[in-house]
This record gives structure tokens, C-alpha cells and sequence, in this order.
């Protein structure tokens, strides 16, 4: 007698997550509105490996970042191999391999990453990406694209109550200088000032005092970033003798301008002098969207980093772009309720029933029909009863049913039932796509 093996319990790994068709559908909704949206301004598809060498992602994002990478390596492997952490990176070393892109290059990728964090609401070890990134500009205009792409998107998945915070990595950068931070420790003032929302002032102060940088420093550091939005004049005054600093405050105050002219409301981007954005390799403008309700963090975030693919060749190519948090406008989508009625609970128009053994032919031909006609249709499949096939479309949300007993056969005729409204109708087997045809698409402009 054989031993049957132990059974394991199913389970998943911290942080994953399995996604069931009603929510898979969702989430087709989701990225099926942005893609258009993304290939509305321009922005074509492009796909890389789940797998990176180590050492092309190792070394981008900041040490921090960099704890979350997940290691890979095959057991008889030799290479240093590791799971993306983004879909920038990739992104820069693409660019560095094929020089012969066109420029500017405008590309997006929507894809799985991973990292190591702490799952929390809206936050997973693997979730997707999209991303939409713009290489060979330095021009404002590249980035005035991307923010009114992303007022763009979030309108058209029915967002309303959301703002772009905006700063700039150069007025950071000028602010360490107005204040006295030296060079090395920025690094340090960039990661205590990102802190600000979760651990406020106070929180900053000691983080800033733990990265060796003087309390009178401190105070003055406080002081700027703590300036409001409609500051940007104040700042000026202050940090315009600091190149670096007037050229961050020249770059946001070019780029209000574009966002007015292409028609972004004011009420949905603001400045933001504390705003950081936590990876290194930003360089220019940085942007992030929040919701106002839920709290749940940013949507998206991104800016420019005209340095990162120099990582990878000779010459370096200013770029820009943004990534949205997938899995938490999904999370708000659900929580708002705000799918379309038309999102429904399956992907099946119409079940075509079996009446009986005999009549499995004629089923099977009508569905054949149907789906033809490019109608979703299942097939009820043999072994259950009329009473039973009916319960499972009405268990499935399956808008309509078609019953075809000995009586319809024998004047090729069907019954097509409503299964929302419980009404039925005789129609010709002939003319069955063309009525169902006109009820979907009814239905359809109703919702």
C-alpha cells in the first residue's frame, strides 16, 4: 500500500495576494482606462524581464530602498540575479542598450514589482506598476505632460477629491545650502525631511539632529519648508542668491505656467516645499498624488532624473515620468465605490442551458453561433438539471440564459430569459445573436 503524502496547508507568503475573477475584472478596468489614456498622450508599450542582474538595480535607489530588493538566484546558477524593485531602472538600463530610440522616447510599462515592506492597507510585497516616463527632454514641458497626464487619468476613473504636490529635488538641494548642510550630509537632511508627514516636525527635528546636523541649521531648515504653497516669491527672496536653488524655483514656476495653459485647475496641484520623494536618484522636479478620503498615501509618484541612465552608459539622458500606485486606487475605488455598473461579476453574457442529453447538439450550435457573433457565451455542461443551470447563472450574475427544449428545437426557435429582470421571450434560433446583440448593447448605454 502506498503512503499518501501529508496534505499542505494552502497558504501564501507575507504580503501576496491571490486576485478572484470579480476583482480581476476590476482591476482590467483600472488599467485597461489608464493604458488608453497613456497611449492617448503618445506613450507606447514596452516590456522587461522579471528578473534584473543584482548589480543593475543595486546602487539607484538609496539605502533604504535597497533593503527591500529580493535576491534570486537559480542553485546551479551563477548569476547575481534579483526581482525589480521598479520599472525605472529597467527602464534606464533599455534606453543605455539600445541608443537608436527615438528621442524623446515615451514609453509605458505596466508590470508586477516587489519589495520587502511591511504589508499594510494598500501596501503589498507584490503589486503593480504603471508607469509612463519620457526620455530626451530637459524641457518643462515634458513635465508639465506627465502631471496633466496624471489629472487626466484620475478624472477619468472618476477621482475628484485629489492634489499633485510638487517640489523640486534642486530647491531642496538650495535650501541645505541656505541653511549650512554640507554636501554629505544632504543625504541625511532628504531622508529626515521625507519623514515630515508621519512623524511631524518634532519627529524631523530629531531625525535631522541624528544625522549630525546642527540645531541652528535645523531651525532654519524648519522654517523653509514649513513655507505654504503660494510661497514661491518668499523663497525666491531668500535662496536666490543659491544657483541651484533659483534654477529649481525658475523650473516650478515655468512649469505652473504650462499647467495652466494646458487646462490643469489649480485645486488639483499644489507646491510642496517639504515634499521629497524618497529615492535617490531624482534630480529635478518630483511629484505625488494624494486622495484627501480615504487616507491611504500617494496614488502616484515620480520626477526627473536626468542622471540615471548615465549609470549605465557614457552619456546620460534627461528624463522624467511617473509611476501610479495601482493597488491603491484600486483599494479606493473599492472603499468609494466608484466602478462603473458595468463592471460586472463575470466576463459571461449569456448561458446557453442543456435541456437534455438528446438536445446537447443544438446547445452546443447555438453557442457556437453566438460566440461567433463575438458574444461571451457559456456552455452549461451536462449533468445538471435545468433548475440547477439556472441557479448557477443567477449565482454567476450572468445577464441571460437560453433554454432550448424539444418544443422551441422543433421550430428552431429558443427562449431567451432576462436573468435580472426575469422576463422571457420566443426567439428564432436564426435571429438569437442579433436580439441578444441589442439587449447587451442596451444595456450597456443604460448603465
Amino acid at each position: 500500500m502506498v503512503d499518501m503524502p501529508t496534505p499542505i496547508t494552502p497558504r501564501l507568503p507575507r504580503g501576496m495576494r491571490d486576485i478572484l475573477p470579480q476583482k480581476m475584472l476590476q482591476r482590467q478596468y483600472v488599467i485597461g482606462e489608464i493604458e488608453k489614456i497613456f497611449q492617448r498622450f503618445g506613450f507606447e508599450p514596452l516590456q522587461t524581464p522579471v528578473l534584473e542582474l543584482r548589480e543593475t538595480l543595486m546602487g539607484k535607489y538609496g539605502e533604504d530602498a535597497e533593503k527591500l530588493i529580493y535576491d534570486a538566484k537559480h542553485r546551479e546558477g551563477k548569476e547575481e540575479l534579483a526581482l525589480r524593485y521598479d520599472l525605472t531602472v529597467p527602464l534606464t538600463r533599455v534606453v543605455a542598450m539600445y541608443p537608436d530610440l527615438v528621442k524623446p522616447f515615451k514609453r509605458y510599462q505596466i508590470a508586477p514589482v516587489w519589495r520587502a515592506e511591511r504589508p499594510q492597507k494598500g501596501r503589498y510585497r507584490e503589486f503593480y506598476q504603471c508607469d509612463a516616463d519620457i526620455v530626451g527632454s530637459a524641457s518643462m514641458l515634458a513635465d508639465a505632460e506627465i502631471i496633466t497626464m496624471i489629472y487626466t487619468v484620475l478624472r477619468a476613473l472618476g477621482f475628484q477629491n485629489f492634489v499633485t504636490k510638487i517640489n523640486n529635488r534642486k530647491i531642496l538641494t538650495g535650501i541645505g545650502q541656505y541653511a549650512g548642510v554640507s554636501d554629505e550630509l544632504l543625504g541625511g537632511l532628504y531622508r529626515a525631511i521625507d519623514k515630515l508627514e508621519k512623524i511631524g516636525v518634532d519627529g524631523v527635528r530629531e531625525e535631522m539632529q541624528r544625522n549630525a546636523i546642527p540645531t541652528p541649521v535645523v531651525d532654519k531648515i524648519i522654517d523653509l519648508i514649513s513655507l505654504p504653497s503660494n510661497a514661491i516669491s518668499e523663497l525666491y527672496e531668500r535662496l536666490g542668491d543659491i544657483p541651484i536653488a533659483r534654477e529649481g524655483l525658475d523650473e516650478l514656476t515655468q512649469l505652473a505656467t504650462f499647467l495652466a495653459d494646458a487646462g490643469v485647475p489649480h485645486t488639483h496641484y499644489q507646491f510642496d516645499f517639504a515634499m521629497v520623494r524618497g529615492l535617490a536618484y531624482y534630480t529635478g522636479p518630483i511629484y505625488e498624488t494624494v486622495v484627501t478620503e480615504p487616507k491611504i498615501g500617494s496614488l502616484t509618484g515620480g520626477g526627473r532624473y536626468d542622471n540615471l541612465v548615465g549609470l549605465f552608459s557614457k552619456h546620460s539622458l534627461p528624463t522624467t515620468g511617473t509611476s501610479f500606485g495601482i493597488e491603491r486606487i484600486i483599494d479606493v475605488m473599492d472603499e468609494l465605490a466608484m466602478y462603473p455598473a458595468s463592471i460586472g461579476k463575470t466576463v459571461t453574457q449569456v448561458l446557453v442551458t442543456v435541456f437534455n442529453a438528446e438536445l446537447v447538439g443544438v446547445s452546443l450550435r447555438v453557442t457556437n453561433l453566438l460566440r461567433a457573433a463575438g458574444i461571451n457565451t457559456e456552455l452549461a455542461l451536462a449533468g445538471e438539471g435545468l433548475g440547477k443551470q439556472l441557479k448557477y447563472a443567477a449565482a454567476k450574475a450572468i445577464p441571460f440564459t437560453v433554454i432550448i427544449g424539444p418544443d422551441e428545437n422543433a421550430a428552431q426557435q429558443a427562449t431567451l430569459r432576462d436573468m435580472t429582470t426575469g422576463e422571457q421571450s420566443v426567439v428564432a434560433q436564426t435571429e438569437l445573436a442579433n436580439v441578444l446583440y441589442a439587449k447587451l448593447h442596451k444595456n450597456t448605454q443604460t448603465t
